[in-house]
């Protein structure tokens, strides 16, 4: 079983990597209560990632972008249009909201979206290409979009 308990160094080298498609495979922009898996790969071939995108069954708008190292380990997270998230400290951050690992806690903590760095939290579809970027995935995976995206 991989190890889920990164450093802090090793989390941010390996959320700072680049990243690639590992083949030329067209992946659907998920439905309704859809998901979707896709396999990435560091440029150097040695470490693998999942991009992970989910989309409410009910709420359209509640969507999920996650990327993953050693199959478990979630780098990064953002969350739209889903409850507000509580951080170990108590402090309740509102949604749309971005989760980085950090040591000791994993995925627990969460941050307010920061403008600059995604501002397209009100488009899903440009959202997805701010957290790509985020994530340092610099071949991406062909993700076509369906009628309702």
């Amino acid at each position: 079983m991989p190890d889920l308990n990164l450093t802090q160094a090793e989390a941010d080298a390996l959320l700072a990597m680049e990243k690639h498609r590992v083949d030329e495979r067209h992946w659907t922009y998920p439905g309704m209560g859809g998901r979707i898996e896709v396999p990435l790969i560091s440029a150097s071939r040695r470490e693998t990632f999942l991009l992970d995108v989910s989309r409410g069954r009910i709420d359209l708008l509640r969507t999920k972008y996650q990327t993953r190292a050693r199959e478990v380990v979630v780098l990064a997270r953002v969350d739209v249009a889903s409850a507000p998230h509580r951080n170990p400290d108590g402090e309740e951050i509102p949604c749309p909201h971005l989760h980085v690992y950090r040591e000791g806690y994993a995925d627990k903590w969460a941050t307010r979206i920061p403008p600059a760095t995604f501002p397209n939290v009100h488009d899903a579809w440009l959202l997805l290409g701010d957290f790509l970027r985020f994530c340092n995935v610099t071949v991406e995976p062909y993700i076509d979009r369906d009628l309702f995206t």
